[in-house]
């Protein structure tokens, strides 16, 4: 013999089960877009695609990272690879939640700044490829 659900428990398991379903928090989607985890993604990029790759376009620039930033706006820098005190020729910096990039500098007036713009919001968006 097999029990029977009444209209009542039905309604009830509905409404639990409902319930339930609420209380979930969907997983994110995406990377965190907070400024600190967004520079920290541009600085792992910069650092793998432009300089560790040996692109010519970077050949005459460091990568200075300064991730702790206490303005809240985490940033890396370019500077000349001979001179690093010297004034930066980029600046890529991000701040508040979601993250506003900001990229300036000489560079930015250079042929090379479309690719930075492009590589800058590639990684900044979770994707790690090279251009």
């Amino acid at each position: 013999m097999r029990p029977c659900l009444s209209v009542a428990n039905a309604a009830l398991l509905t409404a639990l089960a409902a319930m339930v379903a609420a209380c979930q928090t969907p997983a994110p989607i995406g990377p965190n877009r907070a400024a600190l985890p967004t520079m920290e993604r541009v600085a792992l990029g910069a650092n793998a695609c432009w300089f560790k790759s040996g692109d010519p376009a970077f050949a005459a620039y460091k990568l200075a990272p300064e991730l702790n930033s206490f303005s809240g706006r985490p940033r890396i820098l370019l500077v000349h690879k001979g001179s690093p005190e010297s004034r930066p020729l980029l600046v890529v910096q991000a701040e508040g939640s979601p993250s506003r990039l900001q990229a300036f500098g000489p560079m930015m007036q250079e042929p090379v700044a479309g690719r930075i713009t492009a590589d800058v919001n590639r990684w900044s968006g979770g994707n790690k490829a090279c251009s």
